[in-house]
């Protein structure tokens, strides 16, 4: 049901999602297992910050950061301060993101990398998600210098398996460049991304709307007819 909830959240099918958490959180609730619990709430609060509903998000990854298994285990808190950051970059919090993202680092380089933790965890969960997400963070707070240098970041460190992660940082180093009036590098990023998966293709229509707005002319032209081929 986690699962469930995740892949309609990242898919846009937000009311699916948050049916799929209320099943999830009683069958969790019911099992005890902490880091199942951690990563329901944790979604819930991602959900959230993808509706625009940053109070409600605030609260929802509350719930997973107060959980034991971020005592237990410093990566789980690691991912909770990261996740805080993007969503208070949504509030526009810029000292709240540095604090968050900076607590994050630290847990990270507290946790026992030779410890065992879920799959679901380790398969997406290191310095190059951490990097992602302050990119998310400071894009959100309209700081796009700081979120086009975590971009690359990222970038840099992701491993091979984890392509659609790639392509979501990519169409944020975009939106980043797009905001720092950096057409031109904008476009050559987004013609980049592989387009197939639903969140990608609307962060991209996103990124096409503040296009059209910012520099109508052949640099939209140019890219209209791209991403409508595409």
């Amino acid at each position: 049901m986690s699962s469930a909830m995740w892949a309609a959240t990242d898919g846009r099918r937000f009311d699916e999602a948050l049916r799929h958490h209320e099943r999830a959180a009683g069958l969790a609730q019911e099992s005890g297992d902490q880091a199942i619990l951690f990563r329901i709430w944790s979604h819930k609060g991602s959900l959230y910050r993808h509706l625009g509903r940053p109070a409600d998000a605030l609260d929802a990854n509350d719930v997973a950061r107060r959980l034991s298994i971020t005592r237990r285990d410093p990566l789980f808190a690691s991912l909770g301060h990261a996740r805080h950051a993007a969503i208070l970059g949504l509030a526009r919090d810029k000292a709240g993101v540095d604090r968050a993202l900076g607590c994050a680092r630290d847990a990270m380089l507290r946790a026992d990398p030779g410890e065992w933790r879920p799959l679901w965890l380790t398969a997406f969960y290191d310095e190059a998600e951490v990097h992602s997400l302050a990119a998310t963070a400071y894009l959100a707070a309209d700081q796009g210098a700081e979120a086009e240098a975590h971009a690359h970041a990222s970038l840099t460190l992701f491993r091979p398996h984890l392509v659609r992660s790639r392509s979501i940082t990519t169409a944020r180093l975009a939106r980043a460049q797009l905001g720092q009036g950096e057409t031109e590098r904008a476009v050559a990023t987004a013609v980049s991304i592989d387009v197939a998966h639903p969140r990608v293709r609307a962060m991209l229509a996103s990124f096409t709307r503040d296009l059209r707005r910012i520099a109508p002319g052949p640099v939209y032209d140019s890219w209209e007819q791209q991403w409508k081929a595409a």
